[in-house]
């Protein structure tokens, strides 16, 4: 019994101390109270063992927590709807009361400071607890879930929606203030704040609205997944669809073409976030997407990318020459942005003129002039990039090439005493040759413009919680490994899961192909020479491949090889 003894918490021990309940007693019902998964205090009151007043009381004096009477609480006065019903009756806790920045909220426990935790995580809102007897408690709950007015998104219709776009004031070029969000009381506006606030929270970095004929469904992309996060109804799809235009100031009237807007909102007094917003026309509505845009992605330093240190070392030396093209490559979401910006804050002091252009201007970075591309009035790449070479620059960003006259400008501002930074989308660094190639660029411009290429991709990173696998020998060689690797004993790991993690995995870590344009790699675009030929001197210059990068991450316990295999194809 000593050994369940330890396991009582400070509140069973005080109550021991009081002489409410025997030492036994106590270790007795932390028994039965954990296997019929109950709160300790509410399995003391239900077995009729200690009175709720009493242990409210001992509760007080231990722990300093004010104490309440429920009785005197307007149970229609309370904010309960800002937290889910699963959630109140989980933790056995509902939010009394929200005065300035503090949510108070009434516990029977006050060593339960999981709940407080999982209700500010949901809400946004910093918690404090107030100490309340547990049968009056109990009944309070039921009787504010069960006679409130049910504000879930699966009971509304059309008239319990009163939404008056009209009154609405939001300006996009404005920070909208995170308690402002959680106060507003329309039920569609607080479901897109709670979204968008959620979405920051778990560290995503889109946002997906998408309507269906029979469903509405939303999405958030978190460590590079997505996964669905709420169902409303999908007669709410156009009130959804009409807040979020208004919020990110569009044509609320026009749903017949893409559109897109921003949205700043402000997460505390030093820090705002931005979404980038886009809505097409599908079948039975508007998609829309929001990209989540934090600046602070932007400085976080190299170190913190995910380079190994020979791909570090060329990094930095491209960035320090005075002309020449750099060029990241990789699909959509791989980080390539965070890769140009991060270069740029390293350049980005007093002696430089940078400008970039972009589609849109996604970080704001201070000191740096950054243009944003509008096709609507005839401001493209090109035409940026042509004004910016009458500006006096040093460096200059161009967000993508996507077209030949493009490119041929980058080119040119490369060869003639300029820094351009660009991204593609292609899978590896010798394509990428390849590709520019195929716009209509000459070999030539290629070979003596290009100094740097690197492709990437973004891998989940396994949490702590991480598990060692049994790999046979045999399975790690043909993966890749070396048997040198092996005759060391590898040990490589699996994601295992745990409340700290998605699905074992928390946070991404970059893997990368670095390829300086070498005079033999020069030599073959020289000669028009194809990806596989440039890959073949990439080897043999000695740049990993993506894969053999991945792999190195994989030996580090980064991650793992079903993560591999699915941001590189498994090659």
């Amino acid at each position: 019994m000593a050994s369940q003894a330890a396991k009582l918490s400070g509140l069973a021990r005080k109550l021991v101390n009081d002489k409410l309940i025997d030492k036994d007693g106590a270790e007795d019902a932390a028994l039965q109270a954990a296997d019929n998964d109950l709160p300790l205090v509410s399995y003391l009151v239900q077995s009729d063992l200690i009175s709720a007043s009493a242990i409210a009381n001992s509760a007080a004096q231990e722990f300093g927590t004010p104490l309440i009477d429920l009785e005197a609480v307007d149970p229609e006065a309370i904010p309960s709807q800002i937290i889910s019903e699963r959630l109140i009756r989980t933790h056995h806790a509902i939010p009394l009361y929200h005065r300035g920045n503090r949510l108070f909220v009434a516990v029977s426990d006050p060593t339960n400071r999981q709940a407080l935790a999982d209700i500010q995580f949901q809400t946004g809102i910093s918690t404090e607890e107030v100490l309340v007897e547990e049968d009056k408690l109990s009944a309070f709950i039921n009787r504010v879930l069960e006679s409130e007015e049910d504000t879930s998104f699966a009971d509304f219709g059309d008239e319990d929606i009163d939404l008056d776009l009209e009154s609405i004031n939001v300006d996009g070029a404005e920070e909208e203030d995170t308690e402002a969000l959680v106060a507003d009381d329309t039920p569609v506006v607080r479901f897109i704040n709670k979204m968008l606030l959620d979405a920051i929270r778990m560290g995503s970095s889109d946002l997906h609205f998408e309507p269906f004929e029979k469903s509405y469904r939303v999405r958030f992309r978190t460590d590079g997944v997505l996964h669905e996060v709420a169902s409303p109804p999908n007669n709410l799809a156009p009130r959804i669809a009409a807040r979020i235009k208004v919020m990110s100031q569009m044509d609320i009237s026009e749903r017949r073409i893409p559109q897109d807007g921003r949205i700043k909102l402000k997460v505390s007094k030093s820090k705002a976030i931005d979404f980038r917003v886009n809505t097409l026309p599908v079948l039975f509505g508007e998609k829309i997407v929001l990209r989540i845009l934090d600046p602070g992605q932007a400085k976080v330093g190299v170190d913190a990318l995910g380079y190994e240190d020979d791909q570090k070392a060329l990094y930095l030396e491209a960035l320090n020459k005075p002309q020449g093209m750099f060029v990241v490559t990789g699909p959509t979401g791989s980080g390539k942005t965070v890769s140009l910006y991060t270069g740029l804050q390293i350049l980005n002091t007093p002696e430089l003129n940078i400008s970039t252009a972009e589609d849109p201007v996604e970080i704001n970075l201070d000191g740096i002039n950054q243009c944003p591309v509008n096709a609507k009035v005839g401001l493209d790449f090109s035409k940026a990039l042509r004004s910016f070479l009458r500006q006096d620059p040093d460096i200059i960003m161009v967000g993508e090439i996507r077209d030949l006259e493009t490119a041929e400008i980058s080119i040119k501002a490369a060869q003639t005493g300029h820094m351009v930074m660009s991204t593609l989308h292609t899978n590896s660094a010798p394509e990428t040759i390849t590709r520019l190639r195929n716009m209509g660029v000459p070999a030539f411009n290629l070979a003596t413009s290009l100094n740097l290429i690197i492709a990437q991709r973004l891998a989940r990173r396994l949490c702590s919680c991480k598990e060692k696998l049994n790999i046979p020998a045999s399975a790690l060689l043909e993966k890749g490994f070396s048997q040198e690797d092996v005759d060391q004993g590898l040990e490589i790991y699996g994601p295992k899961g745990c409340d700290k993690c998605t699905a074992g995995y928390k946070g991404r870590v970059g893997i990368f192909e670095v390829v300086k344009i070498t005079p033999p790699i020069s030599k073959i675009i020289m000669e028009d020479g194809n990806s596989l030929e440039i890959a073949k001197e990439c080897k043999e210059q000695g740049f990993n491949t993506i894969f053999e990068s991945a792999l190195i991450k994989v030996k580090a316990g980064l991650t793992s090889l079903d993560e591999v295999d699915r941001v590189t194809s498994g090659h």
